[in-house]
């Protein structure tokens, strides 16, 4: 008598899921902008700071490598402290994003898109 009723339960719970991590995936975009990454040259003499979305947030550099004989070096510098930072960042969003596809039973590499 109720012989369908099993597909539609178990397209209940599917539903429910994909609901849970829709919610889940706006809550980490939103969260992303608050987590902050580090990037780094120069042994540290340059260090980039950026949200886990990549945004630039603030740089620091140290004043000893301000030799104006210098200036491409101190830009390649700083370039890189951005680039390693926005690879972190990167890292930590797919790290944040790997949480949530494992808990709700996705394979640990399985992809979303931001």
């Amino acid at each position: 008598m109720f012989k369908g009723l099993g597909q539609m339960g178990d397209m209940a719970k599917m539903m429910k899921t994909a609901k849970e991590m829709q919610d889940k995936v706006q809550q980490l975009q939103e969260d992303l902008h608050e987590i902050m990454v580090t990037g780094e040259s120069g042994a540290g003499l340059v260090k980039a700071v950026a949200s886990a979305k990549g945004e630039l947030k603030s740089l620091d550099i140290d004043p000893s490598i301000f030799d104006p004989n210098e200036k491409e070096v101190v830009e390649d510098l700083i370039l890189a402290a951005i680039k390693d930072a926005q690879a972190r960042a990167a890292e930590r969003s797919q790290q944040e994003m790997s949480k949530i596809t494992e808990g709700l039973g996705l394979p640990a590499d399985f992809k979303m898109p931001f």
